[in-house]
């Protein structure tokens, strides 16, 4: 098994777009040579929050069967119209489901919120959308760090905004034979992160000094009076990208067990005031047994989620991981 580049799986466009001054962005995943075939995909969703567009269309009792796009974007609910751009660039160039009149593209969307982090009032719109998807597809600018949909990016929110941490977006992919699989993950987590290879804590919840770590579950196990209104700058959000050649269902299943990256980097994870959300795509041909790439899917995702720590730059007044160490 060796280290690849996230562009170097299979036949993928990934573009970016950010404003860097209001602290948001997203991200547009493409099939960049079977753009009117499409993609596979499936999702799993274990947050008890998420910002999504269409994603029941992933169901596996749903007719779809190819995919157009996935973006992930912040600007939580009020991001989802980045989707729109993307429909519109896709649509002019004759892409998307034959309805007769025209053709639709079947774009999914999940985002991250970050209102909290720049300008509330600056979110994703169909023109930050237009603008990734034609990155995607003419001129792929993916980078890790505060980019895309990590741009307003943060961890370690159990008391507010006051001791988080700025992370980003974060990729890594890995090659067995003919598979490939990577993961793109935009880590913006209520908890703290962990480097799930030695248990240590890379990032999370500041000291009130903001120069070293303190632990989200400690805060959390001071009381268990019910909270009514937790804080919402919560979500991790992520894509799990294969060259092998899978259904809907098996999709879904890879992206379930995908999640086993989240629960080892992530504490904790999965809140009833979290999005969590993990898409699944093929864009190969690659026959591969459906449990290892499974297994293989928690593993990018968790390495990814260190890339999203070590990647990310300061910024809004929140210190990065390479500030504090």
């Amino acid at each position: 098994m060796k280290e690849i580049s996230i562009t170097d799986i299979g036949p993928i466009g990934i573009g970016q777009c950010e404003n860097a001054e209001a602290g948001t962005g997203c991200t547009v995943i493409l099939c960049s040579d079977k753009m009117q075939e499409g993609m596979k995909a499936g999702v799993d969703v274990r947050g008890g929050g998420p910002a999504s567009r269409d994603t029941q269309l992933l169901n596996p009792l749903m007719a779809a069967e190819r995919f157009h796009a996935v973006v992930l974007g912040g600007g939580s609910a009020f991001g989802l119209g980045a989707a729109n751009g993307v429909m519109k660039y896709l649509e002019e160039r004759d892409i998307g489901f034959d309805v007769g009149v025209t053709k639709v593209p079947l774009v999914v969307q999940s985002d991250i919120f970050d209102l909290t982090v720049g300008d509330v009032h600056v979110r994703p719109d169909a023109e930050m959308g237009y603008a990734a998807a034609k990155a995607a597809n003419e001129a792929p600018n993916y980078r890790d760090g505060n980019y895309g949909a990590g741009c307003g990016a943060t961890v370690g929110k159990i008391t507010g905004m006051d001791n988080c941490m700025k992370t980003g977006i974060g990729s890594y992919a890995v090659e067995v034979g003919e598979l490939r699989i990577g993961a793109i993950v935009v880590l913006n987590a209520l908890g703290d992160i962990f480097d799930h290879r030695t248990g240590r804590q890379i990032a999370g919840l500041l000291t009130e000094d903001k120069k070293g770590l303190r632990s989200t579950m400690d805060i959390m196990t001071a009381g268990i009076d019910p909270v009514e209104n937790k804080f919402a700058g919560n979500t991790t959000i992520a894509a799990v990208i294969t060259n092998a050649d899978f259904s809907k269902a098996q999709l879904c299943k890879i992206a379930g067990m995908a999640h086993n990256g989240y629960a080892r980097s992530i504490r904790p994870v999965h809140t009833s005031a979290d999005g969590d959300s993990i898409y699944a795509i093929s864009v190969g041909e690659v026959k591969a047994d459906t449990d290892l790439v499974g297994t293989l899917a928690a593993e990018v995702v968790s390495e990814a989620i260190i890339r999203a720590v070590d990647s990310a730059e300061d910024a809004y007044g929140f210190p990065a991981a390479k500030s504090i160490r």
